[in-house]
């Protein structure tokens, strides 16, 4: 296959950057990679909303940024902050132009106050905003007839100069491979878009689903893409104890914004021991203080006292969170919700410009996939959203310009090599690689999780390498398959992790190293 530009990845960012193409320039030919069906993906399970300057009688976007700066531990880069916050709102109404609905009160939106905020700024649709937005911008793609989806592939490989005689230091497609027939398939591409989002399966908890292996990430690695901050995981303070259909469920910030409380085992409230700001204090100071009682206690969650919030309220306002609960006997608000941290979001990955430009021409990283210098150590909650618009946007209108550039012509796309190795036979177990997963995830989990120690780290680099040489070994002897695609990502992504981390000598934000306390 040929397209104009390939966006690989279908959650927010890669279907609005798709969407502004297409309105710009409806003769752009653009293929579209969904690792599952088109719906499944991070945004679907943004539960919180967007965080945009709307109320200017109490709000400003001077303290958006001061919020942004202040989570992200001072080490944001000012100059993305300032634009992403003041470009916000113009992308809201482009959202909303677009079929998106967000919840208001009389004509106004309604907004809600989230950890880390110092105004409520937060826009959403009851507590299932991402799905709400995913649905909207599936609807709207459908209208553009330049658009080919292809459901049910994953990322493999970036096609770039090793794979021609070109020293052009430029991205020209990428391999996928289809999960149905485990059959790869080229396509080559003028421009390259990465919206794959993070890799929250590295973790054995993670709001993230399980489809989150940090392919986009593994595949820019391995392309000797330049990577930034990926040790600086964020977890989320409040997820349920209690899996749901085997995922873990979030339980969103705005629960706490309306007043729910944390206690420990002892029934005590404890937020105020750790920060001024007890429930509503930046992520990565709730997430540290809800590990550190669990470690003092028994039990191996903590409660969220939700009975503040009235029945009217968690119905209105939180009915996915309301139902679910009830299905596990959790009956709100009279019942506490058990709540553990939870693997959650990147703050780091692939180096961009703020045209999500990485340095491999060609080549373009938006969302969760890409260190924008927004998030800093520590990104503020509902902040992501807001990135992804924001850089979909911006991206778009370089990429435009970039396609008037003179590029290869057809022929040389065309005559790139196809995939090697599909002659391999495949005799390995599936069984294999899930142990081999499982054991990735208990590394990272134990190891190079909220708190780390220099020892852990060295001796989950070790462990990691033996990972790595049995997935290789595998790699090298049979046919690729799905679950093992998605295993070299994840090695390759969480070598880097404990490789960075170990050359980072002071705690900030979401990164703890326990003997630097």
């Amino acid at each position: 296959m040929f397209a104009d530009v390939l966006i690989i990845g279908t959650g927010i960012s890669g279907l609005s950057f798709a969407i502004k193409l297409a309105q710009c320039n409806p003769e752009i030919s653009l293929v579209l990679i969904s690792k599952d069906q088109v719906s499944e993906g991070n945004t679907k399970y943004a539960q919180g909303g967007i965080a945009v300057v709307s109320d200017f009688e109490k709000d400003s976007y001077e303290k958006h940024i001061q919020d942004t700066q202040t989570a992200g531990a001072g080490t944001c880069n000012p100059k993305v902050v300032k634009f992403v916050v003041e470009e916000g709102k113009d992308r809201l109404k482009e959202l909303i132009t677009w079929g998106t609905q967000f919840d208001t009160q009389k004509e106004n939106l309604h907004l809600v106050k989230e950890g880390g905020h110092s105004e409520k700024r937060v826009v959403h649709y009851k507590d299932h905003t991402g799905l709400h937005i995913q649905e909207a911008l599936m609807n709207k793609i459908k209208s553009f007839k330049n658009i080919q989806i292809l459901e049910n592939h994953t990322l493999v490989d970036l096609i770039t100069d090793h794979h021609s005689k070109e020293k052009q230091n430029r991205c020209y497609g990428a391999y996928v491979i289809s999960k149905k027939e485990e059959s790869i398939l080229k396509i080559s591409a003028k421009i390259t878009a990465l919206c794959t989002g993070g890799a929250g399966s590295l973790y054995a908890h993670s709001t993230n689903p399980s489809i989150a292996t940090g392919d986009g990430l593994g595949a820019a690695y391995r392309a000797k893409v330049h990577m930034d901050k990926l040790p600086y995981v964020q977890f989320h303070p409040t997820a349920l104890y209690h899996k749901v259909n085997g995922n873990t469920f979030l339980i969103t910030e705005a629960v706490r914004g309306a007043g729910a409380k944390l206690k420990n085992s002892s029934g005590a409230l404890f937020m105020n021991e750790y920060d001024s700001r007890k429930e509503l204090a930046p992520r990565d100071i709730v997430a540290r203080a809800i590990q550190k009682e669990i470690q003092k206690q028994p039990e191996k969650y903590v409660a969220l006292d939700c009975s503040e919030i009235s029945v009217e309220n968690w119905k209105k306002h939180f009915p996915n969170i309301y139902d679910t609960c009830a299905t596990l006997d959790i009956h709100l608000p009279q019942d506490p919700i058990p709540v553990v941290p939870a693997a959650h979001y990147f703050c780091g990955g692939i180096q961009v410009n703020s045209n999500s430009e990485s340095k491999l021409k060609g080549l373009y990283a938006i969302g969760e996939c890409s260190s924008t210098g927004l998030h800093g150590a520590n990104r503020l909650a509902s902040n992501s959203l807001l990135e992804a618009l924001v850089f979909s946007h911006r991206a778009a209108l370089n990429v435009i310009n970039a396609l008037q550039e003179k590029l290869p012509d057809s022929s040389f796309y065309k005559a790139l090599p196809e995939w090697k190795g599909d002659t391999y036979s495949n005799s390995v177990e599936i069984k294999e690689i899930r142990q081999l997963r499982l054991r990735l995830q208990e590394v990272m989990t134990n190891q190079v999780g909220i708190f780390k120690t220099t020892n852990g780290l060295k001796e989950a680099d070790i462990e990691m390498y033996e990972i790595y040489k049995k997935v290789q070994k595998i790699y090298n002897q049979h046919k690729l398959t799905n679950g093992l695609c998605e295993l070299r990502n994840m090695v390759s992504i969480a070598h880097l992790i404990i490789q960075q981390a170990q050359s980072i000598t002071e705690n900030k934000g979401v990164f703890y190293n326990q003997d630097y306390a």
